[in-house]
């Protein structure tokens, strides 16, 4: 693949391709199995401490053929410069991550939460991706009420999906483990997530299988089914889970393979549903952060061929 010119990165530090590759990973087996990267899609997050031209550039060196975006260094960047950005590397936008939080009661939160989500299909379809990722939204200030909070995700997609469908795109609900239900996502399990999305058309609304979120679900499999046979299914995205979590708990997800879950049989789960698109590997986690992007990435790629493909 061909890297990004030199008028879209201007003099963006780090650049990858002049960086020798890390040493061997003492924690793969040699000899990663057949498969290779035609399916892989880097996650922004697990590279944050990369500006997008140097993700764009890290990728295209590295033969990872998708990105998955968010909407923090889009907007910054500007989406029409980074579809062209990407274009420009011969990658493909996996998803936009992310819209939701569409649990508010207050009307004037709900306006605004409903505005902003119609600026992020909006950048989505820009960026020419068909998958923006929604974060549902947590319980309102002194709110107990979890089927409320559900219902009004409902209402919200009810507006948002004829305004995504004319744009190309589908609303991708993901489901957060239990512990984020207090203050980031209401819905929790796959099956949650299918009642919500099969009250539309299948081509607006669909949901998100992650790894690090429904691992534990003995559910998962019947789940991944019954998303797979309405078709349901828009994107698949991994990291591992590792113990002990973190203070705040959201920047506890571990590398592929430093943890618990089983990565190779969920991916064939998810294949055996039908789903045949982009594996997005997004990890947040501070000790990736603070290491080198080149490093990192090829690491990622080394414990994807190895845990995944």
């Amino acid at each position: 693949m061909s890297t990004t010119g030199s008028a879209e990165h201007g003099n963006a530090a780090g650049g990858t391709s002049a960086r020798p590759a890390p040493p061997p990973d003492p924690a793969d087996p040699v000899g990663p199995p057949p498969g290779g990267l035609r399916r892989f899609s880097l996650n922004q997050q697990t590279v944050r401490q990369w500006s997008l031209p140097e993700l764009v550039d890290g990728c295209a060196s590295a033969g990872v053929p998708g990105v998955g975006l968010w909407r923090e260094p889009v907007q910054a960047y500007g989406a029409a410069r980074a579809a062209r950005l990407v274009r420009a590397a011969g990658l493909t936008v996996s998803s936009l991550c992310r819209g939701g939080f569409l649990t508010a009661v207050d009307p004037g939160a709900r306006t605004a939460a409903l505005a902003d989500n119609r600026r992020a299909i909006d950048e989505a379809a820009t960026l020419g991706t068909a998958t923006l990722v929604l974060v549902s939204g947590g319980l309102p200030a002194g709110s107990r009420d979890l089927f409320g909070a559900r219902a009004r995700i409902a209402d919200a997609l009810a507006e948002l999906a004829p305004y995504a469908a004319e744009r190309a795109v589908r609303l991708a609900i993901e489901p957060l483990h239990p512990m984020y239900a207090a203050d980031r996502c209401v819905v929790s399990t796959l099956a949650q997530a299918l009642d919500l999305a099969e009250l539309f058309p299948a081509d607006q609304v669909a949901v998100v299988a992650d790894a690090y979120h429904l691992w534990w679900d003995d559910t998962l499999a019947s789940q991944l089914a019954r998303a797979g046979s309405g078709g349901r299914i828009a994107a698949c995205q991994l990291a591992d889970w590792i113990t002990p979590l973190p203070a705040g708990v959201l920047l506890g997800r571990g590398q592929l393979g430093d943890g618990s879950i089983p990565l190779r049989a969920f991916r064939d789960l998810v294949d055996a549903a039908g789903y045949r698109g982009p594996i997005e590997v997004e990890i947040f986690n501070e000790e990736l952060w603070a290491r080198e992007g080149a490093e990192v990435l090829a690491e990622t790629v080394r414990r994807y061929l190895t845990h995944v493909a």
